[in-house]
């Protein structure tokens, strides 16, 4: 599976900190580069729960971030914002919405038809319902939708309005519209991608595990079954189909998949490499695993409890503090929690990370450590 290069560095690949720099290579953390349009292709999707930090998960890994990047893609319709791959948010490249979306569909669809079971007896009706006010006007916005239902005295929580959206995105019926004044807007994914990618079931689970494995690699098979909401047998048939194309290596039990000839020559981040980074965490270099999430923590210092939703500081590819966004007109603060002391040069290193970030914001960036 390996060239003679890639195997001798696999063999002293043992360590769970080498896989997260590698990760952090692989995800564009370290080496930033292209536009948002080509990371959200890259990475397949982006998850996008909340749109203002996942704006940044994305910009950080572009090679100039700005605010008007994403935003222009997501307002002619490049960038799509839905519910695909999980009973989530996400970013998604139009060419990749549909097929996504007919790929992952049967294990995610059973999620939103359980928590609309109140409304059963309704919800195809207003489905209708919500495709013919999108084709006859798009780009609403989600009040009013709303307010267009209750007009129809079909009167729903903002929760049981949510999840039809969400069914509708699922069934590749509704996407993202253009966003108006910043606000998310609906429209029909027909009018919005007129001309839909779609591939056979065989097709999608190989392109899902390659660009997946090339992405989000080293990885293994039940990360991606937990990404994507596939069965690990599914994973495993994807794999199969593109398996000359990929590489593999055996670590702490697990097999690690990553694309074919992907090999950093050296574990150690560069001068020239961001060695810290502020990141929700929901960001793909938490959220993108699951069986093996905790390479980012080799040390064993963060508490296994579920995680509450805030942010993260990764210092060299690993979590060494919680971390809580606050926005104020001028200012944006960072208030680090750190699991253990801090070296000075990561103390330098979340500071610097926290410059960036206010950058992209065009606000002044002030960190706060606690302990």
């Amino acid at each position: 599976m390996f060239t003679d290069g890639g195997a001798e560095y696999a063999a002293n690949m043992t360590t769970d900190r080498e896989l997260a720099r590698w990760r952090l290579r692989s995800q564009r953390l370290a080496a930033p580069s292209g536009t948002a349009e080509e990371v959200v292709r890259a990475l397949g999707a982006v998850q996008a729960e909340n749109a203002s930090q996942s704006a940044w998960a994305v910009a950080t890994r572009t090679a100039s971030p700005a605010q008007d990047d994403l935003a222009g893609a997501l307002a002619d319709g490049r960038v799509l914002r839905l519910h695909v791959l999980r009973s989530t948010w996400h970013y998604v490249h139009a060419d990749d919405a549909l097929w996504l979306q007919e790929l992952t569909r049967p294990r995610v669809m059973p999620i939103f038809e359980q928590q609309l079971q109140p409304i059963a007896d309704r919800v195809e009706a207003l489905g209708e319902v919500v495709e013919a006010m999108l084709a006859e006007s798009p780009d609403r916005t989600r009040p009013e939708v709303a307010a267009a239902l209750a007009e129809r005295g079909e009167e729903l929580t903002g929760q049981q309005l949510m999840l039809l959206l969400g069914r509708l995105e699922v069934l590749g019926l509704v996407c993202s519209g253009a966003p108006r004044d910043g606000e998310h807007t609906y429209a029909l994914l027909a009018d919005r991608v007129p001309d839909a990618r779609r591939l056979d079931r065989d097709e999608a689970l190989a392109e899902l595990a390659l660009r997946y494995f090339a992405s989000h690699g080293p990885a293994t098979a039940r990360d991606l079954a937990y990404w994507a909401t596939l069965t690990v047998t599914d994973v495993r048939r994807g794999i199969a189909a593109v398996v000359d194309r990929l590489d593999s290596f055996e670590h702490d039990g697990r097999t690690y998949w990553h694309a074919s000839g992907d090999l950093p020559t050296s574990a150690a981040p560069t001068d020239d490499e961001p060695a810290g980074h502020l990141l929700q965490v929901l960001d793909e270099m938490y959220r993108g695993y699951q069986d093996s999430r905790w390479v980012l923590d080799a040390a064993g210092v963060v508490p296994r409890a579920r995680e509450a939703a805030i942010g993260m500081a990764l210092v060299d590819a690993q979590l060494v503090a919680a971390m809580k966004r606050t926005l104020t007109a001028s200012s944006v603060k960072f208030a680090v929690q750190p699991y253990r002391g801090l070296a000075p040069r990561e103390v330098d290193a979340v500071e610097q990370a926290a410059v960036r970030y206010g950058a992209f914001l065009g606000l002044e960036a002030r960190v706060e450590f606690d302990g």
